[in-house]
């Protein structure tokens, strides 16, 4: 499991044998061994000198399945179609997982500017407005530990930075991100609140260059009700595990 994680995580980086034998603390030739087996199941796949390696398909289709299966996923995404269409921006579903949120749907805008997304990709939580929205949620002994990672000039680095920041997010009941995560986008994230501390939130992402304060009342008020539509279908889902 951690060497699928180590591969997962470097994206496009293949990793070679040494590299991966270095970073688990793992024989050359156990790992070997190991590449080999996930290799043979799909989870590792392997250039054509065979001294490559990444992720594998097998690992797309478990990640596809943790989709579909889960009911608050599929509740929501009705509710993001009529939010993208409404304002014609981007807009995400994403999960707290520790430190990080896990993008698990996002609906793409068609203007010409727009934002770059995919589901799966993680961020950290304290960069982001989806990840401000959920970590508001939760008292600030809970929140990351210092110093906190800049992806730009403008993203909180000091935890009291952040913790004065989250207080206006609690306030506001949600949270705006001006540039913290990705330069020239800004986001307004609300935490969906079927969870208490919230797990689960929405955001609406759009380039700066076309964010006007008009659109920006436009976009909290479609973002609130979509929050409390989503809320409401997820009340009504039946059956199924209740998952943690």
């Amino acid at each position: 499991m951690e060497l699928l994680e180590v591969l997962a995580a470097r994206g496009d980086r293949p990793a070679r044998l040494r590299e991966l034998a270095e970073e688990l603390g793992v024989p050359r030739s156990s790992m070997y061994a190991l590449l080999q087996t996930l290799i043979d199941r799909g989870w590792v796949r392997t250039d054509v000198t065979g001294s490559l390696y990444g992720i594998g398909i097998r690992a797309l289709l478990t990640g596809t399945s943790y989709l579909d299966t889960d009911p608050r996923v599929r509740a929501a995404r009705p509710h993001l179609d009529e939010a993208s269409q409404a304002l014609g921006e981007t807009i995400h579903l994403g999960r707290l997982d520790g430190f990080d949120v896990a993008y698990l749907a996002t609906r793409e805008s068609h203007e010409y500017l727009r934002t770059l997304s995919r589901v799966g990709r993680r961020l950290p939580a304290h960069a982001g407005a989806l990840g401000k929205a959920l970590l508001a949620d939760r008292p600030d002994e809970a929140l990351p530990p210092g110093p906190l990672e800049a992806l730009t000039a403008r993203t909180h680095t000091d935890p009291a930075g952040l913790a004065a920041d989250l207080a206006g997010v609690r306030e506001a009941g949600y949270a705006v991100d001006r540039e913290e995560g990705v330069t020239g986008i800004a986001g307004f994230g609300f935490a969906l609140r079927y969870d208490r501390p919230a797990l689960d939130a929405i955001s609406c992402s759009v380039p700066v260059a076309r964010l006007t304060a008009a659109h920006e009342r436009q976009i909290i008020g479609v973002m609130r009700e979509t929050r409390e539509r989503i809320e409401a279908e997820s009340g009504r889902v039946e059956g199924g595990a209740d998952w943690r």
